[in-house]
């Protein structure tokens, strides 16, 4: 039986962050669960296609950009199940039975995919590798949202099978809030799994965790109601 599991990593000029998120990967190929690991690259110019060669993970070229970038990288996937994941993030102890027992809940007794079973999508509860009440506030609204509006982002990671990610239409091609999209799209088909993804604090500590936690408020409150994209990345990028 092949491996389910593909998991797809949007990049650009990610090669600091990369080594610990692909070593945390190698527990699911020691398992006999990853099937493939993708790439899915926005125009690199660092050393992050080296390090995703040296472990043998397939590179996905095209322009910056997520949602692009995650619809290039699933069109390449070959695993029963996605589970997408941010360059920055880090799966601690935990993570690899959370996901099998998700798609296990999936499967009939012959392991093959049961389409009566649950099909749900899972995402992760949000934490930072950082302390303090700042990072855990941050993360306390971000896992307060993801259960009470269903609206998981993209730190979270998701997890969803491929059967269902082709039924909702996958990622849009946009360049900002592509997560909230599809999690949209799955309203009522998403759980959180037993465990937590650990995301970097880096970005809120440089701008600051009030002024960028209000900057993302902002920006999904714009999306929700209706705001171009385009326009919605071009303010987020000044």
């Amino acid at each position: 039986m092949r491996a389910p599991l593909s998991v797809i990593v949007p990049t650009l000029n990610a090669e600091a962050a990369l080594p610990l998120l692909l070593a945390d990967l190698m527990a699911a190929n020691e398992a006999g669960l990853l099937r493939e690991l993708i790439l899915s690259d926005g125009g690199s110019t660092d050393q992050s296609q080296r390090i995703a060669e040296a472990v043998g993970a397939e590179w996905v070229t095209g322009p910056a950009g997520r949602g692009g970038q995650l619809q290039r990288g699933v069109a390449q996937a070959k695993g029963d199940w996605l589970l997408i994941l941010h360059a920055d993030s880090h799966l601690p102890e935990g993570w690899l039975e959370a996901v099998s027992r998700h798609i296990g809940m999936a499967h009939g007794p012959d392991h093959g995919p049961d389409q009566s079973a649950d099909q749900k999508a899972g995402y992760f509860a949000l934490s930072f590798d950082a302390k303090g009440p700042m990072p855990r506030l941050v993360a306390g609204w971000a896992n307060l949202r993801a259960r009470l509006l269903g609206l998981p982002y993209g730190d979270q990671g998701l997890l969803l099978s491929r059967v269902l990610y082709d039924q909702i239409g996958g990622y849009p091609d946009i360049p900002l809030m592509e997560d909230v999209a599809i999690a949209k799209a799955l309203t009522g088909q998403l759980r959180p799994l037993d465990a937590r993804i650990v995301t970097s604090a880096a970005k809120y500590q440089q701008q600051g965790w009030l002024r960028r936690g209000t900057r993302n408020l902002v920006t999904l409150l714009r999306y929700l109601a209706g705001a171009d994209p385009e326009d919605l990345a071009q303010a987020y990028r000044r």
